[in-house]
Formats: structure tokens, sequence, C-alpha cells
């Protein structure tokens, strides 16, 4: 029988977010597996992976806030904002020693907090239902709109300086929809110096960190977590008794009893997921269910 629930898998770099779901079925023979958070190829790291019914949490998982380790090349822009695109401006020896220690901090202190940021053209983000970087690789130009995002925290654990680059170690915690790549080319842009990522790791999505992360040659059904687990470390719960639970399983509403407007997860009494619901007239409105 197929597990129902959430891996945590350790994305190694090279291969797509979608190679990782096909490696993923064949491992546990069946179809009905999905992903939430892509990452780039060049990216590692963790990567969830719902199962069965659980691909329908992976929406909600995904828009929790994420957690990177980076690494910041300054003294060239490329077209992808990453090391694995062409490279369109490069600043001499002289430009690159007006950077210092100082200049960076001030730089990244503008893009910490709540800001505007246009993503990466080279992105999963649809125009006229296309994806972004389709269109790019095909030549086609993009014009993304910019959106608000938090990046609650951009700390630098290291620099290292050379006469035609400087490259700067970072940690980032983020909201959903953050670009890593564009807070790399904004830092060098307003340096006016360039600046793309060279190395990229997701440490942490909302409560699943790459400590329990398992390598995709060892993904197995033992590799599942419950999805009343996956509720439990990732949503405020509330659990219901039997006939508020039969109730949530036929769709009728329930009295809204927690504090707060939600997502709240609704279990059995036993921890067994029921539902993902929101506050709406003093009653649940459920956002999906899963029984």
């Amino acid at each position: 029988m197929t597990p129902v629930g959430v891996i945590v898998v350790d994305k190694p770099s090279g291969i797509t977010s979608h190679d990782v779901v096909a490696r993923t079925r064949k491992a546990l023979q069946t179809r009905k597996v999905g992903h939430g958070g892509t990452l780039d190829p060049m990216a590692t790291g963790v990567l969830l992976i719902g199962v069965d019914r659980a691909t329908r949490l992976l929406g909600f998982l995904a828009k929790q806030d994420k957690v990177y380790k980076a690494t910041i090349r300054l003294g060239s822009s490329t077209i992808t904002d990453d090391s694995q695109g062409e490279t369109l401006t490069t600043v001499g020896a002289d430009r690159i020693a007006t950077v210092d220690e100082a200049a960076i901090r001030e730089g990244i202190a503008k893009l910490t907090g709540d800001i505007s940021q246009v993503p990466s053209a080279i992105s999963a983000i649809k125009v006229d239902g296309r994806r972004a970087h389709a269109l790019v690789r095909a030549g086609e130009s993009v014009e993304l709109s910019a959106r608000a995002v938090n990046v609650e925290r951009f700390d630098v654990h290291r620099f290292a300086f050379d006469s035609s680059w400087i490259d700067i170690d970072v940690e980032v915690t983020c909201s959903t929809g953050t670009y890593i790549r564009a807070l790399a080319r904004d830092l060098g842009a307003g340096l006016g110096v360039g600046g793309h990522l060279t190395a990229l790791r997701r440490t942490r999505v909302g409560p699943f960190t790459g400590d329990e992360a398992i390598e995709i040659d060892n993904v197995g059904v033992d590799s599942v977590v419950a999805m009343g687990e996956v509720a439990r470390r990732a949503f405020t719960t509330w659990a219901v008794d039997e006939v508020a639970a039969d109730a949530v399983a036929h769709g009728r509403r329930i009295e809204w009893a927690p504090d707060g407007p939600g997502p709240i997860a609704i279990t059995t009494a036993a921890g067994d997921l029921l539902a993902l619901a929101e506050r709406k007239d003093g009653v649940a409105r459920y956002l999906a269910v899963f029984v």
C-alpha cells in the first residue's frame, strides 16, 4: 500500500525538482507524487515531496518561511542571475577596489525587511501562459512585475576579496516568493558592480530542516512523514470529537473554536489530519479536506 505523507528530500545539485519527483515515483511505485517550492538545478537542500493526498498540502507548506545559505559573487552579472548563465556585465579591478565591507553591509540593509522585488527572469512564473525561464531561453525578452516580499534576516558569514571579484557567504530567512538570485542581482546593481549567485542551499522550509532531509538515493516507504505529524509540526492544530470529525468529512461547517483566523489543521482526537481550515463568519471554512 502506498504511504500518504511528505518526504523531506535533500536535493543534490545538477538535477531538477521534477527529477526528484520522477525518482520518488519510481522508488514508491506510484504516480501520485509532487513537490512544493521549486529548487533550481544548481541549488541543493530541502525539497518537500508530497505522496498521494499529501500533494494537496504542498501549496500550504510552500507558503511558509524558508532559510537559505548562498554565495554571492560581486563584480559581474549574468542573464540568469547565477553562475549557470551567460555573463552580461563585468567590471574592472579598479571598480571592485572601491567596494568595501561597509558598503556591502549597507547594501544588504536596504534589501532586508519588507521590500519590493522583481523576480529573476529565469523563474517558473508564467507570462501569457508560458514559463518565464522558457521564454528567456528561447531568446525572448521578459518583464516581470515587482512583488512584495519579506527578508527577515540577511546575515553575512564570510567575505573573500580578489582583485576582480568579491565573494560573500550569506544566510537568508525570507517569505515565500523571495528569489535569492534576485537579492544577489540587486545587491550587485546597488553597488554598481553587478552580482550573481555561485552557490545556493535551502536549509529550511517551515519546520522542516536539512538535518532531517534524506538523500534521493535513500528515499523509500520509511521516508514518508505521516500527514498528522506534518500538520502538527507545520500548523496550529485543532482536535475535534467524532461528531465534528464526521461533519468535516462530509463538508458540513462546524463552529470555529480556536483563537486566530487560521489556517489551522483540524485533526481527530488521535491526531489524524482531517482538513485545513480558516475562520469565516464564525465557522470553519475548509481550504482542503483530506478524508
